[in-house]
């Protein structure tokens, strides 16, 4: 039943991710970096704070109790991975929501689950995984299979979107994409799957913050199990790194485009774009709202990352096709990128089967 309800959660959490980007596509006459600053203040500073604030008692005095080291390590992955969700947007907008997730969400997974067992082959540290331990052991050598076939996966997801861009190139101009960028859309699609990994590597980091809150309420409520919302005292300082690297980014893109006017310009519908906005923020904070009670149930590690990567790249790809992101392209070119998609999720299933062979 305790997995059973960690599957559940992984799945609202990855529809809550898969689904946040389309809010965004009925803002009118705003710049992409205005309506991403908007929803990200959801995102990254109102929704993690109330959040905190209804489901764990004291969680500033937690904050504060932590050692500094600590809290700046989880600060800096935060950053970091403010970065990827930065490009994340970006990646969307030019590759489409079905190409451009299944890229980076393969590329996340494939870094969320290779960089901790370098750093612990050096680093070495009480039930974390070196990457010598993945070769020598034959869960180990599963899970690196897997990542082996999401990476051919991306690169099948790569050529898909390639033969995209020569089939809209060559055929009614009506039905092109006036934002799609097979080019741009790979290089930061690239970059945020690597740094998004980060917020794998923050939740770990400031993994102290949940212990006490966990702890506090097993005191409150004893007999109870683990603490559902543990994470979110975690979240608050990871998703303040990612509000600083975004707003730094966005206002700077408001200043070269003369567009930091958009936030008053009434000739703007300017209540619906801030609703939309705020709508999209917050549904796209509800991910790990739901991740950290699907990892409560399940436990931390590759399973819960990988699986909530899968529903991810499902509901992603779902949306891509709801919203015709392919159409027009020549049958072998939707053959192609399903094909890569598939593979990415055979990838998944291979990592988590090889995660059920190490417990």
């Amino acid at each position: 039943m305790q997995a059973l309800l960690g599957v559940i959660f992984h799945f609202i959490g990855g529809f809550a991710s898969g689904s946040f980007y389309i809010p965004y596509k009925k803002v009118r006459l705003w710049s992409w970096e205005s309506y991403w600053l908007a929803g990200g203040v959801f995102s990254w500073l109102i929704a993690p704070f109330v959040t905190a604030w209804l489901t764990i008692p004291g969680y500033l005095e937690i904050i504060r109790n932590t050692n500094g080291q600590v809290l700046l390590l989880t600060y800096i992955f935060g950053v970091l991975w403010g970065i990827g969700g930065l490009t994340y947007g970006l990646g969307v907008r030019y590759l489409g929501v079905s190409l451009g997730s299944s890229i980076i969400l393969g590329l996340c997974s494939v870094f969320g689950a290779l960089l901790p067992s370098f750093y612990y082959q050096f680093n070495p540290a009480p039930g974390k995984d070196s990457i010598g331990v993945l070769i020598s052991e034959s869960w180990g050598q599963m899970i690196l299979l897997g990542l082996l076939v999401c990476v051919i996966g991306i690169v099948v997801c790569g050529m898909a979107g390639g033969m995209k861009d020569r089939d809209l190139k060559h055929g009614d101009a009506a039905t092109s994409d006036t934002e799609y960028k097979i080019g741009l859309g790979l290089m930061v699609s690239v970059v945020s799957g690597i740094l998004s990994a980060c917020f794998a590597f923050g939740i770990d980091a400031g993994k102290i913050m949940a212990e006490e809150a966990n702890a506090a309420w097993k005191l409150a409520n004893p007999g109870q199990g683990e603490f559902l919302f543990q994470n979110n005292v975690t979240y608050v300082v990871i998703l303040l790194g990612g509000l600083t690297t975004n707003l730094i980014w966005c206002l700077g893109l408001n200043i070269r485009n003369n567009s930091y006017g958009d936030y008053v310009n009434t000739k703007t519908p300017l209540l619906a774009n801030y609703l939309f906005s705020a709508v999209a923020g917050t549904t796209w904070f509800m991910q790990f709202f739901f991740y950290g009670m699907g990892e409560s149930k399940l436990g931390n590690g590759a399973s819960s990352w990988i699986l909530h990567m899968a529903f991810i790249i499902l509901v992603a790809n779902s949306w891509g096709l709801i919203l015709n992101e392919w159409k027009g392209v020549r049958p072998k070119t939707m053959r192609t990128i399903v094909l890569g998609i598939a593979t990415i999720l055979l990838s998944v299933l291979i990592v988590g089967y090889g995660n059920y062979l190490k417990q």
